[in-house]
């Protein structure tokens, strides 16, 4: 069997960015308890079906993980440990905001075994960072790094955003030079997109009326008034280009190597949980609304919260029910039986060979060494050109794709990295 990688998501949060569109918000102390212990819960049930199943990466993600207790961190890795057969090498990362961690939380992070940090820094800007809507400035992401350093953490990714409402080519040129003075091992870079549902699409997107921004801005304290605010414009898209292509030249000038559209690593840094997720690799989710690919069905959890703690309630009971019983054989049964009833996933499609075939070529070529048309045909039982023949011959014309010979894929180009949307449609039905 295949390994296995383990999503675990943590929905909580200081408070709700502007730009952010994840299942995440703000919650108190007493509920972030019972969604441990629910997690738990969870884990314990749910690892049932892995027993034969080795997990090599594990990723806390949000929200922010890091605004959970060392105690609360140190239970779910204890349950994950004492369910799963987890590899004694296996990459355990934890997303982390400045300002959210102390010297105990990251000593607890090491004696559970996490091995990678991915920090929020956004922005260097302080200015950026406080349209934003995040809780932190540079001076604390410094405090932040020096205490990870400092405790000997040698694996941590830095995330950056560009194209910010009132961002220049300088200010973010500035960002990258202070990041890359850090010296991470690996770095995202990504480009800002304004999502539904967010305070960015109220004040930037198709909605531009002034009036409705104006309690927004009073009450997130931002000194700029209204009218200022809304002076803050997106870049445009030939500064955001810049950005884009400064990114690539000024990380690669510094010894990073681009692996995946927004991704950059020192050599053996690369992050081995998100190739994974596109490699296709199966992943089971933990945790409200998490995602997993198993068995060529994608499911999601249950997405409300409420709900989430009264599943995880009635998974309990029937664990303690079980535990009460003296027959170890009906134990066993009643637990399998009554398993049945408690359901932690909401949506689950399973999907066609078509739509494998699909995500085998989209997913796989957001990385940079491209899809291997051996592996193609050792997934699907045809060669890569009979079934997408004539796709790749446009877009090899349009000179978005491209051919190597040495390694035998197909990658996209600078020029298909640029339109990457548009040549992931041309393999989608």
């Amino acid at each position: 069997m295949n390994n296995l990688s383990l999503y675990i998501h943590i929905p909580f949060c200081v408070r709700k960015c502007h730009y952010c569109d994840f299942l995440s918000a703000p919650c108190n102390e007493e509920i972030r308890r019972e969604y441990v212990e629910t997690l738990c819960a969870e884990i314990t049930q749910r690892a049932k079906q892995f027993k034969d199943r080795s997990v090599d990466t594990i990723f806390f993600g949000g929200g922010t993980p890091s605004l959970l207790s060392a105690e609360m961190f140190g239970k779910i890795m204890t349950v994950l440990r004492q369910e799963f057969q987890i590899f004694p090498e296996a990459e355990i990362s934890v997303e982390v905001n400045p300002g959210t961690v102390d010297r105990e939380k990251l000593e607890a992070y090491q004696k559970f075994g996490v091995n990678r940090l991915s920090i929020g820094l956004q922005s260097a800007d302080n200015e950026e960072l406080k349209i934003l809507g995040r809780i932190h400035t540079w001076e604390t992401f410094k405090k932040t790094w020096n205490l990870v350093r400092e405790l000997g953490f040698s694996n941590v990714n830095i995330d950056l955003m560009s194209a910010l409402p009132g961002q220049t080519l300088a200010s973010y040129e500035r960002t990258l030079r202070k990041v890359l003075g850090l010296k991470p091992e690996h770095v995202s870079a990504y480009s800002l997109i304004i999502e539904e549902g967010t305070k960015f699409y109220e004040w930037f997107g198709e909605d531009e009326d002034v009036a409705q921004v104006t309690e927004e801005v009073q009450d997130f304290n931002l000194e700029d008034t209204v009218a200022a605010f809304k002076a803050k414009k997106l870049p445009d898209e030939i500064t955001d280009r810049q950005m884009y292509e400064m990114t690539r030249h000024l990380l690669e000038q510094n010894g990073y190597h681009r692996y995946e559209i927004s991704n950059y690593a020192l050599k053996g840094y690369e992050c081995k949980h998100n190739v994974g997720y596109w490699k296709r690799k199966e992943y089971l989710g933990l945790g409200l609304g998490a995602a997993s690919l198993v068995a060529n069905a994608r499911s999601s959890n249950v997405s409300e919260l409420a709900t989430y703690l009264e599943v995880g309630q009635k998974a309990k009971k029937i664990v303690e029910e079980c535990a009460s019983e003296k027959d170890i054989l009906d134990l066993k049964s009643k637990l399998t039986m009554e398993q049945r009833e408690v359901d932690w996933i909401e949506t689950q499609d399973s999907l066609s060979v078509n739509d494998q075939m699909e995500e085998f070529m989209f997913l796989g070529l957001r990385m940079m060494e491209g899809v291997s048309i051996a592996e193609f045909e050792k997934q699907f039982g045809k060669p890569l050109q009979e079934v997408y023949g004539k796709q790749i011959s446009k877009l090899e014309k349009q000179g978005l794709l491209e051919f190597c010979r040495e390694t035998n894929r197909y990658a996209l180009t600078l020029q298909g990295i640029d339109v990457s949307n548009q040549v992931f449609v041309e393999f989608i039905e």
